[in-house]
């Protein structure tokens, strides 16, 4: 009850910002980020625009990977035409397409940019059953699966750069308050709604991408440090708002719910805040694996924290992306079924 309380007030925690914080507050004391790069996926629109927007008024170079290249155009208009000293580099990618993901970073490599940050922000919520290209769930795909390829395969060149610059590099993953809302066999469910849609419930599997991203920050965290790489990785919850992620349910149910529940929603500014504040601010140099709400460290829910979960998710994950997932997850293959 004191913590709806606080949230509702925006009362400030450790780090001096709270719920009602926005990403230009979290960000006015950073240090100057014109020699920063920064990659940011699901920029188009909601949180991850205005993400793009503030880093880009404090001097980042952007690269705005995308699957609607004419929106990601738009995007970059748009802070150009408010910033037009903005350098921003638009690039086609599918999160949900494994072979989508090779080729950005092949393409990304070929510019010989450096890089310093990486915010893997594109979410969806599938409320229809859908299979990737690839053999997976359509939700698990592009919420965690494609960022997990993703970072794994920039991963090289970030620690170079945090090498060759003395900066520290840092991933932040966008998760969710709603990764608590799974329990059960992590494996064992992913397997099944991408072989079926019998048992897909569109909020349970969003629940488990979100948690993914939870566990994935932390078991990288700890393999970032077991090779003494320069940077972090860290998850945030960016709190509860209207965006385009609700956009295949649009209509009054859906409307009559947000009004309900205006009260605890934040803004769009204030949802990008924490986003920012882990991306950005010199507080929290050498912070890894941890999990942010409200701008502030918070606690994940008990499968969230556990190591196991973290290293079975990250073999997992390793198959997934080195091999075709429909063979996975064949009904004969123990490795899912166990």
């Amino acid at each position: 009850m004191l913590e709806t309380v606080k949230y509702l007030i925006g009362s400030t925690g450790a780090s001096g910002f709270g719920s009602k914080s926005t990403a230009e507050e979290v960000t006015e004391t950073c240090p100057d980020l014109r020699s920063i790069t920064a990659i940011i996926t699901g920029a188009t629109s909601g949180i991850g625009a205005e993400t793009a927007r503030v880093l880009a008024k404090r001097g980042a170079r952007l690269v705005l990977p995308a699957r609607d290249l004419k929106a990601a155009e738009e995007a970059k208009a748009r802070i150009v035409s408010e910033f037009p000293e903005s350098e921003i580099v638009v690039m086609a990618l599918d999160l949900s397409s494994l072979s989508s993901v090779g080729n950005f970073v092949s393409e990304f490599e070929s510019l010989n940019l450096p890089l310093n940050l990486l915010i893997n922000n594109a979410g969806k919520f599938a409320h229809e059953h859908a299979i990737s290209d690839d053999g997976i769930e359509m939700t698990f795909a592009t919420n965690y699966l494609g960022h997990f390829l993703l970072t794994k395969r920039l991963l090289n060149t970030m620690i170079k750069t945090a090498k060759q610059t003395g900066v520290q590099g840092r991933i932040v993953n966008v998760s969710s308050s709603i990764h608590g809302w799974f329990s059960g066999d992590m494996i064992r469910y992913i397997g099944q709604i991408s072989r079926s849609k019998s048992q897909y419930d569109a909020t349970r599997a969003y629940a488990l991408s979100k948690l993914a991203n939870v566990l994935h920050t932390k078991e990288l965290a700890q393999r970032l440090k077991q090779v003494d790489a320069n940077v972090t990785v860290n998850c945030v919850h960016p709190g509860i708002v209207r965006t385009r992620l609700t956009r295949e349910r649009e209509g009054l149910i859906t409307d009559l719910v947000f009004f309900l529940a205006s009260k605890l929603l934040k803004t769009i500014p204030q949802a990008a805040a924490t986003t920012c504040y882990v991306a950005t601010h010199p507080r929290l140099v050498n912070t890894s694996g941890k999990y942010f709400a409200d701008c502030n460290e918070a606690s994940t829910s008990k499968l969230g924290s556990n190591s196991n979960e973290c290293a079975k998710l990250w073999a997992a994950s390793e198959i997934m992306v080195s091999r075709h997932a429909k063979t996975v997850f064949d009904p004969l293959n123990a490795i899912f079924l166990s």
